[in-house]
Parts: structure tokens; C-alpha cells; sequence
């Protein structure tokens, strides 16, 4: 067994953490675990490195990130002359340990490193790449997921997520290294001969403004009586949030004290995911207290905001389909009104993403580009953007799974300043008496009504790992001709690139990259799409029901659910 003689060899040499050690001998006589941990290498793709903490090559360490590190660090030195990069990191386990060690890796081997004092957001990570014209980013984060994980996002001199192309040549020298024989520097000796520096807080400054300068309404919040709950789910945000809305007029604040302060084991819920309620359970019943009109949750590494609506004599939680749109028509109602709207707007939502938004776009004669899972894919359209002159046409992107940006001021989701731009526009809405329930309401009687639902399907191990792929291949080699009744009349496979009409059997190119998604377009616009997580192990289905009101989408919802549950599951 091949595992266990690797697991024989960290015995031997992963000496360096003492919780490594107590973790390697626990495992002596368990070949399920020593399996688990040492079938493969962590993969580095788009997302970086993304797993469970602890020994093993299929594991985040102090190991696998000198190695990760040390082929990023060969990559800048093949192609930049005198590279740098900025690290930051969230408030997971050993997230300050795995920053410095990547800080100490690049440090030894000829890459400048600026590195954050404390924990900091995602979306600050991007703009200190940009700002301090780095060669790459690093942030040590596992963003939503359960404690046990973290993980290492890469980005690229634009401030966005590592590209396809730049990640696989990464991921090639990082093969060649030697795991336990990375050179590493010592982290005070590099702080003194200048070769790791440490970021300035004037740049958390810069950052913050930047993101004030996004209000559309400046002055909306201040005596509105906006009270608002908000959490940051024991991670990055709290600083950055409260201090945004000091800036804007929201003085009526009050803080989730059991969730307020950084702490990686996230003790009041497991999944630190303003997507789930019961993350958002004790901000509700805050709420309820001090009679809140608004709660406001970001995750971990502050890139996503999760909200709940005080609706009667309960809280609504909207749904990240419901927030986008709801913030589209506002940043592109208020603009048009306030005369700062670009003749020609151009904004950017996933596949994934409620087809709603095109709705809304064509209303405003806004130019909606439709791009792959993933924010990489929406900072590469500002990018592009940028390359023709063209940045200040944008105005907003978004993906359903809670992340959202307005500016061109970072590449990644932003959920400083999307927090900043819900409260604004709930303070709009309660001076006209109304609520974010109502506004989103509003837009479903205008534009339909568009039942958005993701569902999760988990896995556990190389075993689940197998199952996802047979679950994928067994989709495309017996593809759907009705599902729940309802007959498929289009079929999308991105993997291919190909779109199958199945009346005329005409097929059209697809012009994205190749990604392993599946969509089925079923009669009356109906729709369901799968996909494998590129972060996690499971099975992502979005569904889309369009009906002539909310009982009749909700119905069809159910159905299409009911029917591929059974399918996933058996």
C-alpha cells in the first residue's frame, strides 16, 4: 500500500508541528484514514488549495503550503524580474501560521513579501495587490466551510483570482518540489533585512474609501432610524463593516457579541455561511430584541453578505438571487436618476445566476454578460474592460452564492461593500415606508415570478469523490428527456462547449471556457443546471421555476426538486 508508506514518511519528517505529530500517531492503525489523507496531493487549480486541516498530503499543513508555495514562487521567478506578493488571512485555525509560512517560503526564495499585521477581508487582499503592484496574492481562507477546513487562494498582478492557464503552470512546479525540503527563511530576520514588509494601515484607509465612493445615495442613512443587526460570523469583517457604516450614516448598529471576535472554531454554528439560517439564528433573535429592520451577516473572509428582513412580526431570509437583483435595480434606478449612469452599462452575472437579472438589464439598456461559476470569471470581464478604456462602464456583478461588487476598485466579491449598499438601499425603502420584502416582491410582480433554489448534494472521501464523477458521466451518457413532467427542450454542456436543441437537433458552440456543468432548459422556461463544487465535495443543482405567481413556481420547484433528489441520491 502505497498510502502507507507515504504516511510512514510523514511519520518520519513532519516534525516541525506538534499537532502534526499527535495527529500522525492517532492514525496508526486506521488504513481508512491514512487512505483518505495520502491517495493523492491537495490540488491546486483556480481556487488554490482548499481542504480539511491535519497530516497528509491530502491535507492543509505547514507542509503542503511551503510546497504550493515554493512552486508559486519558482512560477513569479520565471516570469517577473523582481517579484512581490501580498498575503493576507481570515480568522481560521492557523491561518496567521500558514501566512507567515508562505511569507517565509517566498521570502527564502527571491519574492518580496507584504504581508497584513492582522486578519483582514478577502476584497482588501485584492486591492492591496493592486495598489501595491504585486506579481500574486495570496489569502489563507476556506471562506464558508465548516472549521476543520482552510485553505489558500491565489491571485494574479490584476487582483483577481488566479487564471486557468497561470494556476496549471503553477501547479506543474509545485509538483516538482520536494515536500520536505523546502527552503524557508526566518520570518523576523526577513522583516529586518526588508525582504517581508508589513502592509500599512493608511492602505485599509485607501481600501475604505474606495468603497464609500461606491455610494450611490450619500447621505440616505443618516436619520433614517435604520437599525441594523450584524454579525461577522467570528471572522475578517468586523472592523471593515462597522467602520463603512460609521463612514455612511448607519449609527444604529448592533453586534452578535458571541460571533464578534475572530475565533476559527466558530462555536456558535458549523457552518459559517451567511447562506445558512442557522448560522444567521442568534443575529434573528437579536433582531427580535432590539427590533431590527435589517440583519446583516458576512462570512469568514468577508467576501459574501447574507441578509434577513424583518417582514411583520418575523424576519424574511432573501435569497443571494433576491439580494443581486434587488441591488441591480437599485444601482442602475438610482443612476439613471442621479445622472452618474454610463451611456453604455455593462454589468456581469454566473450561469448560475436567476435569469431574472437579463429582465432588469434590458429595462435599462444595460449590457449583461453571462459567465462561468466562479468571481474570477466576472474580474476577468472588468479586465477586459479596462484593456479598451472601457472600466467605467461597469456597474455591478454578482453570483448567486451571496457574493456581489459594484466598482472596479477590487476583482473579487466584496461583502464590505455590499453591506454598505443594502443598508443604503433599505434606508431608501424606509423612508418611503416600505422594506426590502416589498422591493423584491415589486420585482417579481414586474418582471415574473422566478423561484430561484440551490440544493446540496455531500460526499465524503475518495468514495464520494468517485460517485460525483459516475453521478456526471451517467447524466451525459443517458441525458434527461422530461424531468418531473416537464419537457427538456435545450441541453447545455459546458465540459463540451456544445448546446443541443432537441426539436431541430441543431447544435450551437458555447463561448466560455470548458467547466463540468450540465444545464437542462425544460418548457416555460423552466431550467435546472448541475455541477461538482470546485471547493467542496458536493453536487451543486440549481433550480429555476417560472410561474404565473409564487404558489405555482414554488410548486414546480418541488417537483423538479423531488425528482432529482431521488436521482442523486439512489
Amino acid at each position: 500500500m502505497k498510502e502507507k508508506e507515504i504516511y510512514e514518511l510523514w511519520r518520519k519528517n513532519a516534525v516541525e508541528d506538534a499537532d502534526l505529530i499527535e495527529d500522525i500517531e492517532k492514525i496508526e492503525n486506521d488504513e481508512n484514514e491514512i487512505y483518505d489523507r495520502f491517495y493523492k496531493d491537495l490540488s491546486f487549480g483556480t481556487a488554490g488549495l482548499r481542504g480539511i486541516i491535519g497530516a497528509g498530503s491530502n491535507r492543509m499543513n505547514i507542509y503542503t503550503v511551503r510546497k504550493a508555495t515554493k512552486g508559486l514562487a519558482d512560477y513569479l521567478n520565471l516570469n517577473y524580474k523582481s517579484p512581490s506578493v501580498a498575503i493576507s488571512f481570515d480568522s481560521r485555525i492557523k491561518s496567521d501560521l500558514f501566512a507567515k509560512e508562505a511569507a517565509k517560503v517566498l521570502a527564502a526564495n527571491g519574492t518580496k513579501v507584504y504581508i497584513v499585521k492582522e486578519l483582514c477581508p478577502v476584497p482588501f487582499l485584492s486591492f492591496a495587490v493592486r495598489s501595491l503592484s504585486t506579481s500574486a496574492g495570496i489569502m489563507i481562507t476556506a471562506s464558508h466551510n465548516p472549521s476543520n477546513y482552510n485553505g489558500y487562494k491565489c491571485y494574479g498582478p490584476d487582483g483577481c483570482q488566479m487564471t486557468e492557464k497561470s494556476a496549471n503552470k503553477v501547479y506543474e512546479l509545485i509538483e516538482k518540489v520536494d515536500i520536505f525540503n523546502v527552503k524557508t527563511a526566518d520570518f523576523n530576520e526577513a522583516v529586518s533585512e526588508g525582504k517581508i514588509v508589513f502592509i500599512k494601515d493608511n492602505l485599509k484607509k485607501k481600501y475604505l474609501d474606495a468603497v464609500e465612493a461606491q455610494s450611490i445615495n450619500k447621505n440616505i442613512c443618516r436619520g433614517s432610524g435604520l437599525r441594523v443587526v450584524y454579525t461577522p460570523l467570528n471572522g475578517a469583517g468586523n472592523k471593515f463593516v462597522r467602520e463603512i457604516f460609521n463612514r455612511i450614516g448607519v449609527d444604529d448598529v448592533h453586534v452578535v457579541k458571541e460571533q464578534e471576535n475572530p475565533d476559527g472554531n466558530f462555536p456558535t454554528c458549523k457552518y459559517p455561511n451567511p447562506e445558512a439560517r442557522e448560522a444567521l439564528s442568534l443575529a434573528v433573535k437579536l433582531a427580535e430584541n432590539v427590533d431590527a429592520d435589517l440583519v446583516v451577516a458576512t462570512d469568514p473572509d468577508s467576501d459574501r453578505l447574507g441578509i434577513a428582513v424583518k417582514n411583520e412580526n418575523e424576519y424574511a431570509f432573501l435569497s443571494g438571487n433576491e439580494v443581486g437583483i434587488m441591488l441591480f435595480e437599485y444601482i442602475l434606478s438610482q443612476r439613471k436618476l442621479n445622472g452618474t449612469l454610463p451611456q453604455r452599462p455593462f454589468a456581469v452575472k454566473t450561469i448560475v445566476s436567476t435569469d431574472l437579472t437579463d429582465k432588469i438589464a434590458e429595462r435599462y439598456g444595460c449590457e449583461l454578460k453571462e459567465v462561468l461559476t466562479g468571481f474570477k470569471y466576472i474580474g476577468e470581464q472588468i479586465l477586459g474592460l479596462e484593456k479598451k478604456g472601457q472600466e467605467d462602464r461597469f456597474v455591478f456583478g454578482y453570483e448567486e452564492s451571496y457574493g456581489y461588487l459594484s466598482g472596479t476598485y477590487v476583482r473579487d466579491k466584496d461583502g464590505v461593500v455590499a453591506s454598505m449598499l443594502i443598508c443604503e438601499l433599505a434606508a431608501y425603502l424606509k423612508k418611503q415606508n416600505k422594506t426590502l420584502v416589498d422591493f423584491v416582491n415589486g420585482l417579481y410582480e414586474e418582471y415574473g415570478f422566478y423561484e430561484n433554489t440551490v440544493l446540496n448534494f455531500g460526499f465524503k472521501g475518495a468514495q464520494g469523490s468517485a460517485k460525483m464523477a459516475k453521478i456526471m458521466d451517467n447524466l451525459r451518457e443517458k441525458p434527461f428527456n422530461e424531468i418531473a413532467g416537464y419537457k427538456v427542450v435545450k441541453i447545455a454542456d459546458y465540459s463540451v462547449l456544445k448546446k443541443l436543441d432537441i426539436a431541430t437537433g441543431r447544435e450551437t458552440n458555447i463561448d466560455l471556457p470548458k467547466s463540468n456543468v450540465l444545464s437542462f432548459y425544460l418548457e416555460n422556461n423552466n431550467k435546472l443546471m448541475i455541477r461538482p463544487s470546485g471547493t467542496e465535495p458536493k453536487i451543486k443543482v440549481y433550480i429555476t421555476a417560472v410561474g404565473k405567481s409564487f404558489s405555482e413556481s414554488k410548486k414546480i420547484t418541488k417537483e423538479i426538486t423531488d425528482f432529482i433528489s431521488k436521482i442523486i441520491n439512489d
